[in-house]
């Protein structure tokens, strides 16, 4: 056989072979590199169509006589392409591997990899863990948002602390710690979740295990904001504008004092309006049992001037129905929008603020502790949880009455002649 020197001005002026024939030429700075140059002609007919082939004794082959092994063709890889492959090749099989094989393990592991990438094991997460809970909707977002345009087609295993860091560092310096903080939980709950499946080879460990959040973005302050009287004045006035459903689903919130999950996700079926009684499903609802909110006459006039549609159950929808309304921080800056101009400057508040509004309300009103605590779905504690089985439907409902009606008196202005009683302002 041929051997020479190959370079890629040889192999441009080789020939095809007579028809019906083939022949090899050796590569002398490879040993066991041949080029196989067979009847065949290129695409203009003039050259020779070439193939990089090995000759050796492969692992594993009969009697360990020398086998021939395609590379690849020239053009589709370079001379020293093949060159690289042959001499990688050929460290194999001095250590006792074929080629072929590893190859294939290669293959099936970068399978593995696509398996095993962020997007897909989040898209599990959503599915087989998250679903169902109550802040599911919004945990969902958030990760499709922040998470997945940076490592969607990324190997869950190869995510590293300093990824993490970089991530949370680039929304502290929005400036948004508070997110930054909420961010930072999804991440580690993934982690743990997909650790403690033990289905991931090779993920033993959280990047999230020797970070601090505290060192990473700071101390987490709770939020204390409530509203004034003139905003809720500005929150009515412009909710009122706003078209359904999100007008209404902001109204009711107020009236409520639920949490927004609950009120955008509510369901028709959840209400029985005779008996002015909602009741949220444990599914949707923090705890492992329902919630009862007594239905005051405001909430039962403004579910009476909502449309019902045949096509789906939910109370505040685009889709006639079938899906619940999304999209709220376009929604939250179309509220603000409008209070800004009735206040003069732009409301620095979150839609959970109103929760903690109507909250901090219902004790300036004098209502018990542990009434104005049922009222926002906050249970019982302590023995009261195991020894007192009240329901409080009753006292709940009055003290949802006496919020409405003073909400009815801060965005109604009284006659003349009415004196409106201050609340309590240290409860």
């Amino acid at each position: 056989m041929a051997k020479k020197v190959l370079t890629d001005r040889t192999l441009k002026a080789l020939k095809p072979a007579p028809k019906g024939k083939r022949h090899e030429i050796l590569d002398a700075v490879v040993p066991g590199l041949a080029v196989r140059v067979t009847d065949r002609a290129d695409a203009k007919g003039k050259a020779a169509q070439i193939s990089f082939i090995l000759i050796a004794r492969f692992p594993g082959s009969s009697k360990g006589h020398p086998t021939r092994r395609k590379i690849g063709d020239y053009g589709a890889i370079t001379l020293e392409g093949a060159r690289d492959t042959a001499r990688a090749w050929l460290e194999l099989i001095r250590r006792g591997i074929d080629p072929r094989e590893q190859e294939r393990r290669a293959r099936e592991a970068e399978a593995v990899k696509r398996e095993n990438t962020f997007g897909a094991i989040a898209e599990e997460y959503f599915e087989t863990h998250l679903k169902g809970q109550r802040k599911a909707a919004a945990v969902e977002r958030e990760v499709r948002r922040e998470l997945l345009p940076l490592w969607q087609n990324k190997p869950i295993t190869e995510i590293t602390q300093n990824d993490v860091r970089i991530l949370i560092k680039a929304i502290v310096r929005r400036p948004a710690p508070t997110h930054a903080h909420s961010i930072y939980n999804h991440v580690r709950t993934i982690f743990n979740w997909a650790i403690g499946s033990g289905e991931i080879e090779g993920l033993a460990t959280s990047p999230c295990d020797r970070l601090k959040p505290k060192q990473l973005i700071g101390v987490k302050n709770k939020r204390q904001r409530v509203l004034t009287d003139a905003e809720l004045s500005a929150y009515v006035r412009a909710a009122d504008q706003l078209s359904y459903p999100l007008g209404a689903m902001f109204k009711f919130l107020l009236l409520t004092g639920q949490r927004l999950s609950e009120v955008s996700n509510a369901h028709w079926r959840e209400f029985d309006l005779k008996a002015k009684v909602w009741t949220v499903p444990p599914e949707r609802f923090k705890s492992d049992s329902a919630h009862l909110v007594p239905l005051t006459d405001d909430m039962v006039a403004l579910l009476e001037s909502l449309p019902r549609y045949n096509g789906g159950d939910f109370l505040f929808t685009t889709t006639r129905g079938k899906k619940p309304v999304n999209g709220f921080s376009k929604a939250k800056a179309q509220l603000d929008s409008l209070m800004t101009v009735e206040l003069g400057e732009t409301p620095d508040f979150v839609n959970h603020d109103i929760r903690r509004t109507v909250r901090t309300r219902l004790s300036g009103l004098k209502v018990p502790e542990n009434v104005a605590e049922m009222v926002i779905g906050h249970g019982k504690k302590g023995l009261a949880r195991v020894y007192d089985q009240h329901t409080y439907l009753d006292e709940m409902r009055e003290a949802l009455e006496l919020w409405n009606g003073r909400l009815r008196s801060i965005t109604t202005t009284p006659p003349d002649n009415v004196v409106v009683l201050p609340e309590r302002v240290n409860a």
